[in-house]
């Protein structure tokens, strides 16, 4: 399968964090939810990816190339939007049309203006008084509009309200249904990413727990209940995150299939969405130290 995005043994130190050898890849013409509590090194890993950070080690092949020594090149390519919008205050959206010609060479006008309209952004009105949801659909109109193959979004739904933010998750559909062209997708609310992704990679404390197809995930993970008298040894050591609380137990268990004959009458298997597999591995963590 042709990968837009090599990632391989990536490493970046910092005083009080490392980002820990991690490795994952995004096929071509595919959606792939980022994901990991606050400070897990999400930011990091696409500051990266853009090459807006010096890496300690590992290597970055976007469109089969190396992110340092082709920069120019890929990025060309590549449509990012960030948390935080980079443009100058004092322009407007036309004029942010006119200027982006100078950056990208696929430049489209008309898209464009298709997208300034479809997102209600107004034409003439200086950046510094648009809201933090406005910035980010400006953002996203440029990302959209020089035929990129990859794009790379860092939390754009944080600003925005649920009506756009369904709407947005319309539109990165049908901006991959050529096949041709990938989305790596960073955000806090998983409810947007499993409508859409079709893989998720979840890193934890600088260090990948996994990287796989987002239905292989929800059929993998389940979450375990019952009374704490029915906890035995076996079946604590095979959950994720054991909480106990009063008279009973819950714990995020990996291929429940495997022990179903062995859980206790009473326990309870429930399926888990991304939010509750993130929760009990942040959990274990926090159990560990």
């Amino acid at each position: 399968m042709d990968k837009i995005l090599e990632i391989y043994n990536l490493r970046k130190e910092f005083k009080g964090f490392t980002l820990d050898d991690i490795s994952f890849s995004i096929p071509r013409g595919f959606i792939m939810g980022f994901i990991g509590p606050n400070g897990a090194g999400k930011t990091t890993t696409i500051k990266l990816i853009m090459n807006l950070l010096h890496r300690s080690g590992g290597d970055i092949k976007i469109f089969g190339m190396d992110n340092r020594d082709h920069e120019k090149k890929i990025k060309e390519k590549i449509g990012f939007v960030y948390d935080e919008v980079f443009y100058f205050d004092r322009l407007n959206a036309r004029q942010v049309g006119f200027l982006m010609p100078r950056f990208y060479q696929s430049w489209d006008r008309t898209a464009f203006s298709r997208y300034l309209t479809e997102f209600d952004l107004p034409i003439g009105k200086k950046i510094k008084d648009f809201s933090r949801g406005m910035k980010l659909k400006l953002s996203l109109a440029v990302a959209l509009s020089h035929a990129a193959e990859l794009v790379v979004m860092d939390e754009p739904t944080s600003g925005l309200d649920p009506i756009f933010r369904n709407e947005l998750l319309r539109i990165l559909l049908g901006y991959i249904q050529d096949e041709n062209r990938s989305v790596l997708f960073s955000s806090h609310i998983t409810g947007d990413l499993e409508k859409i992704a079709d893989y998720v990679t979840f890193i934890n404390q600088g260090k990948i727990v996994f990287s796989e197809n987002k239905d292989d995930v929800q059929r993998q993970y389940s979450i375990v209940k019952g009374p704490k008298a029915d906890l035995t040894p076996g079946l604590e050591s095979r959950l994720i995150g054991l909480n106990l609380a009063g008279f009973g137990f819950e714990g995020l268990c990996r291929n429940v299939a495997e022990i179903r004959m062995q859980l206790p009458g009473q326990a309870v298997v429930e399926t888990a969405d991304l939010d509750q597999i993130m929760l009990f591995f942040a959990r274990e963590a926090r159990l560990d130290h």
